[in-house]
Parts: structure tokens; sequence; C-alpha cells
């Protein structure tokens, strides 16, 4: 049991660590190291478009892997949080969009912050789901 313990604090360690390291802002487009910096405002925006899909991908796989790992009462749990998570991102990313109202990189704001958040939250699930996970 003891065991069992050391790990999981290890790997909720080792998570949080590699999680840290600015999954959450690596490639919003305020961020240094965005990926989405070249081109034309229809180009970057096509392109954080893009990495919110593959981060909206990921999310979901996460989340559908979790789900498997839970009792029917934590699924309905996690369902509830993650329906709340989904209003918050939408909420935070709308604000985010209308500091730009009316300018052409609204578009691109918005998808930069859904990629942001989801890749975010992928940390997160990945951080207080990862040792049930690690059980199955």
């Amino acid at each position: 049991m003891k065991a069992n313990s050391i790990q999981r604090v290890t790997f909720v360690a080792v998570a949080i660590f590699l999680t840290s390291a600015g999954a959450g802002s690596a490639q919003h487009m305020n961020a240094k190291d965005a990926p989405c910096q070249a081109g034309s405002t229809a180009d970057e925006t096509r392109c954080f478009f893009q990495e919110a899909q593959v981060a909206d991908r990921e999310l979901n796989l996460v989340y559908n892997k979790i789900r498997t790992a839970l009792s029917p009462t934590d699924q309905k749990k996690l369902q509830e949080a993650q329906r709340l998570w989904v209003q918050f991102r939408d909420a935070n990313c709308a604000a985010e969009r209308e500091l730009y109202d009316g300018g052409s990189a609204a578009p691109m704001v918005y998808q930069a912050c859904l990629g942001a958040d989801a890749r975010q939250r992928t940390a997160e699930l990945n951080v207080m789901y990862g040792w049930r996970l690690e059980k199955y």
C-alpha cells in the first residue's frame, strides 16, 4: 500500500512538472514561442484554427479514456465538471476576443484561446486522473 502511494505521488509530481512547462500557454497567440506567427492574419487564423482542432481532439481522447476508468458516479462528476469547463472556456475565449472587437485579429485570438485552453484542460485531466489510468 505504501509503495502504491509513493508511485502515485511520484507520477503526479512528474506530470505536474511536465505539464507546467507552459502547456497552457505554449501556443497562445501572445506567447513568444507560438507556432502561428508567420504570414498574414488569415494564415495565422487558419493555423490557430488547425491547432485548436488538434488540441480539442486530444482533449476528447484523454477525456474518453479517463471515463472508461471511472465508476458511473465518478463519470457523472467528471461530465458535470467538463460541462462547466466548456462554459468557462467559451466565456473566457469570448472575453479575450472582445479585446480585439472589430479588428481582423478577433477570430485568430478566439481560435488561439480555444487551443490554449484545451491544451491546459488536457494537462489538468492528465494530472487529476492519470493515476487512475495507470491502474487500468
